[in-house]
């Protein structure tokens, strides 16, 4: 029976090592490599209490042999295995045992390596990327001193997660690159497999490297499914798939693998992935106009701990609640200074702040997406800056400007295959043609981006498309967004440079704007066009 255990850990068939093994240890105590694999096994069924226990009765069993390497090795682990669970208070004492043990034996030995990984991590989690770096490196050095290939994966991983976090992108990804050779090789062991790809695929989606989360996602996909009798970790495959398929256009399927990636994860020891699922499927409800679902999971996504905006934000935006989308969407920026969060904030601060009227302030976000995406490179992010820059560019009344920006961004989008992401710039494109007198190119955009949206099932954009049709109602006299906020400061007796201050804008902008709205009002002085506006309620009357 214990030879059977062996051999079905080394195929990988999880439960049936885990049972042959249960059933030789119960016949006649297996010994520390065997109840390790008894451990291994059990955490990858998904059976937690289970595999702590037995990597507890480990550590007694190291401690009665001597064995401090073992004995450290194995609360090192049980500590993982708490952190995991969000049980810091337990982690920290099993880590703070190993640290002890460690201490009193006085050897150098390969586990000291792995309590630098704990400590780096903490320093990382403090914001201290610096002093991780310099603990990963460290433990880095041992693994390679001890041939360690466990610790060495760990601790280049932890490497890259530091250098991201000090703005070294290229040479964080290009590290995490190089471990993937090892786990993919069958370097290591099959717990840090499933830890390096989660990891990897969680660095290139913050750095917005889409490629490699795509090409690193296949790869654990396949990992996976070579693994049928695998629990832990397939629940973080399949929302990866989630997200993926949400991003290409496959919103059916995103739905599908959302759904199940909830289930796998339902358990009380999936920890913060679970709202993480949570919140893709709201995702999904809300771009399908299934708000009073959406809602819900939101809600239901932050008890878990993932916060729900920028989501929850552009839910009170398509509800009409534009206030109150503007004070969840600005709180939540103020409270993040990530260079790599920040824009996935900073697109939705932008739509939220122009349904708002509040153009100024778009444009400061928009200009700092910019400034991010020229640091960071990316082709993903290039594309949401180019949106956000384009879309700001059209209410401030420039859609010669708008337009370059907007064509940039949709080719990139188009490029990556996004096609709703591609079809809302094809809308801006279409309202910037328009506004340049071009109808006919105008309703072909707005005709191609209908199409995407009816093929998806994108119930709002439909809706805020239909109020787009030459025949909706429009302002009286055609103004953008920004016109008829130089109209109303120009009615209140402002000067140009005065206008331009407040709005921070140029007196040549400002000049070109009234420029236009003295042709789309037919008149030819300020005076007329403060009288156009009070008789058209363009402007709100003094009190």
């Amino acid at each position: 029976m214990l030879q059977r255990g062996r051999e079905s850990f080394r195929r990988q068939a999880w439960a049936d090592a885990e049972a042959q093994l249960s059933a030789a240890d119960r016949e006649d105590p297996v010994g520390p490599e065997d109840l390790e694999r008894l451990a291994v096994a059990t955490y990858l069924l998904g059976r937690y209490d289970e595999s702590t226990a037995v990597t507890r009765r480990i550590y007694r069993e190291s401690i009665q042999a001597g064995d401090v390497a073992a004995a450290a090795r194995s609360a090192f682990w049980i500590a993982v295995e708490h952190l995991d669970r969000g049980e810091m208070a337990q982690a920290a004492g099993w880590l703070a045992r190993a640290e002890r043990v460690v201490a009193q034996d006085g050897r150098d030995l390969a586990e000291s390596g792995y309590l630098l990984i704990a400590a780096a991590a903490r320093s990382l989690a403090m914001g201290d990327a610096r002093a991780a770096l310099d603990a990963y490196t460290r433990a880095d050095d041992i693994a390679t001193r001890f041939s360690e290939p466990d610790l060495l994966v760990l601790a280049r991983l932890g490497q890259g997660e530091a250098l991201i976090e000090l703005r070294r992108t290229a040479e964080g990804m290009a590290l995490m690159d190089e471990v993937m050779v090892a786990v993919t090789s069958g370097e290591v062991s099959p717990v840090v497999v499933g830890i390096a790809y989660c990891s990897v695929i969680d660095a290139c989606q913050r750095v917005f490297d889409l490629q490699r989360a795509q090409e690193w996602t296949t790869a654990l996909d396949r990992w996976c499914e070579s693994q049928p009798q695998l629990v832990h970790f397939r629940g973080q495959c399949l929302l990866n798939r989630a997200q993926l398929k949400l991003f290409h256009g496959a919103w059916q399927d995103a739905a599908a693998e959302a759904g199940r990636a909830s289930e796998r994860m339902a358990e009380p020891e999936a920890g913060s992935s679970l709202g993480e699922a949570i919140y893709q499927a709201a995702e999904l409800h809300r771009l399908r106009g299934e708000f009073g679902e959406a809602e819900t999971a939101y809600r239901r996504a932050s008890r878990l701990g993932r916060r729900p905006e920028p989501g929850m934000a552009l839910l009170r935006l398509a509800q009409g609640r534009t206030q109150a989308a503007a004070a969840a969407i600005r709180r939540a920026t103020d409270e993040t200074t990530s260079l790599f969060a920040r824009p996935q904030l900073l697109g939705p601060l932008v739509e939220i702040m122009l349904a708002a009227g509040s153009i100024a302030t778009a444009r400061v976000a928009a200009d700092e997406m910019t400034r991010i995406a020229d640091e960071v490179g990316a082709p993903l992010l290039t594309a949401m800056a180019g949106r956000a820059n384009g879309a700001v560019l059209l209410a401030e009344g420039d859609p010669g400007a708008a337009l370059a920006a907007l064509r940039a961004s949709w080719t990139t989008w188009h490029a990556l295959d996004a096609p709703y992401e591609a079809a809302r710039v094809r809308v801006l494109i279409g309202l910037a043609c328009r506004e340049l007198g071009d109808r006919d190119s105008a309703a072909m955009e707005l005709d191609a981006a209908r199409e995407v949206f009816q093929n998806l099932g994108a119930r709002p954009d439909l809706a805020r498309l239909a109020g787009l049709d030459e025949g909706a109602a429009a302002p009286a006299g055609g103004l953008t967004a920004r016109e008829i906020e130089v109209l109303r400061l120009v009615s209140a007796g402002k000067t140009n440079r005065a206008v331009a201050a407040e709005l921070v804008i140029s007196d040549k902008t400002v000049a070109r704007h009234l420029s236009n709205i003295f042709d789309k009002l037919g008149v030819s002085s300020r005076a007329a066009a403060t009288a156009y506006a009070y008789e058209h309620d363009l402007i709100a009357r003094p009190a």
